[in-house]
């Protein structure tokens, strides 16, 4: 009995264990706390010599601390009369680490640290609260995203595990009321995820891969609600993976109308420190690599920086050139009627209908790239 009251804690310790260190790799704050820890001043105050010597006590005394009871009387307490009409199931290991006590041990664990978690978000990330020496606001908000996400993804699968349909774990009122609370947590930590990740974008700008990662983070926030809903209905697991699938197919459906390029680009100039001041400067290179969705907002900061640069700047004119070849490339593969698209005939209509150019002229011919 005594070896079962520990295994039973081997589940919620160990997964404990892995959602603490991933919420060290995503939260500066664990982590530093983590850093106070001196562990080879901690093994300093191990002794071997005296764990050796207890270690030996104990292996003497383990058995008279769990006396046998003589052959005789075992039989006598277990008679035939009050035997069970049923055959007896052997308890394994295995029903003792993941069983219902092991569950509920391990979700009464993961709230109280998703609940750790989500009040230093609270704190510092949305209280405005001064963090700790060498920590930023961006390293903050950055570092949280990912790691985040998949905290997520594990909490899931093991509500997925544990709530089996039909199983022990799924009627017991208390289990629910806990996985209800902790896949609120999870919900809570991914929309953190969200806020993290726009501060970031806020102050480094807007990327594919950032869209996509708002994308699935949206995503894995609804997969979430599913897994309420599923639990709260009972339905099956072929059920939750039909909705998921659904809903992943519409989120597809959604984005391919949405142009990715134009979207990014128009963020980036609109929160540039040309434009407004503060953050970062527009990268060039990147508006340009997006493709011909980015020309509107390219030519919207042409002209911004042609008011407010001095004429004798030579990068006014260098922008300008690049912009007029890339506008020459996009207007080329526009007269191959294979090539036409309602997007591109948009842009192009666009284009026809914005201001001609005029760039301040300087006492030398200007030379694009130069």
């Amino acid at each position: 009995m005594r070896l079962a009251a520990i295994a039973v804690w081997v589940m919620p310790l160990g997964l404990g264990a892995v959602f603490l260190a991933l919420f060290g790799a995503a939260n500066p704050v664990i982590e530093y706390w983590f850093s106070l820890i001196d562990l080879m001043a901690l093994l300093d105050l191990v002794q071997l010599p005296r764990l050796a010597f207890w270690l030996f006590v104990l292996a003497c005394v383990w058995a008279f601390l769990q006396p046998r009871l003589p052959r005789f009387l075992r039989r006598r307490r277990v008679s035939p009369a009050s035997a069970p009409a049923t055959p007896a199931t052997r308890t394994t290991i295995e029903d003792i680490v993941f069983g219902k006590a092991a569950i509920l041990r391990a979700l009464v664990v993961f709230n109280i640290l998703f609940a750790v978690q989500s009040a230093l978000d609270a704190t510092y990330l949305w209280g405005g609260i001064a963090l700790p020496d060498r920590l930023t606001y961006a390293a903050y908000a950055h570092r949280g995203a990912y790691p985040l996400i998949v905290t997520a993804l594990l909490a899931a699968g093991f509500v997925l595990a544990a709530l089996r349909p039909g199983s022990a774990t799924s009627g017991d009122p208390l289990i629910r009321r806990l996985v209800y609370a902790w896949v609120a947590q999870n919900i809570l930590l991914v929309v953190s995820s969200i806020l993290r990740l726009d501060l970031y974008v806020g102050i480094y700008a807007l990327t594919y891969w950032r869209v996509a990662a708002f994308v699935w983070m949206g995503l894995v926030a609804a997969g979430l609600v599913l897994i309420i809903a599923r639990i709260a209905r009972e339905k099956s697991n072929e059920w939750l993976f039909a909705a998921n699938l659904l809903t992943l197919s519409a989120t597809l459906y959604a984005c391919s109308f949405i142009n990715f390029a134009a979207l990014i680009a128009n963020y980036n100039v609109d929160h540039c420190f040309e434009m407004t001041g503060q953050g970062t400067q527009l990268d060039v290179w990147y508006l340009r690599s997006l493709g011909p969705g980015a020309l509107p907002a390219l030519d919207r900061f042409v002209q911004h920086q042609s008011r407010t640069v001095s004429a004798e700047d030579a990068s006014i004119r260098e922008l300008a050139g690049w912009y007029a070849q890339d506008e020459a490339r996009f207007r080329a593969g526009q007269e191959n009627w294979r090539g036409w698209s309602f997007r591109d005939w948009r842009l192009n209509r666009a284009l026809d209908r914005r201001g001609p150019f005029v760039v301040p002229p300087m006492s030398e011919p200007f030379m694009p790239g130069r």
